[in-house]
């Protein structure tokens, strides 16, 4: 009895902690850098590679560095 309490008791508990988890990591690729927010406001850039964030907390944009190219159709002069 006091098993299957501490079973249902504790594995709600883990799974929230495997969530925290999930959430508080990043993963950039090499031409990528994070914004970092923290409650809305500019915390810092991060850089390539792992990025660890305070779930609920900080949030994070994605800005990508390569050189987009894109086709400008031509126009008629006046």
């Amino acid at each position: 009895m006091l098993s299957q309490l501490l079973y249902y008791g504790l594995m709600p508990l883990v799974l929230i902690i495997l969530i925290c988890l999930f959430a508080a990591v990043r993963i950039l690729r090499q031409y990528e850098r994070a914004v970092v927010f923290t409650l809305g406001r500019f915390q810092a850039v991060k850089g390539p590679g792992l990025v660890l964030l305070i779930p609920f907390i900080q949030d994070m944009a994605r800005v990508d560095l390569r050189i987009q190219v894109i086709e400008i159709p031509t126009q008629d002069v006046i």
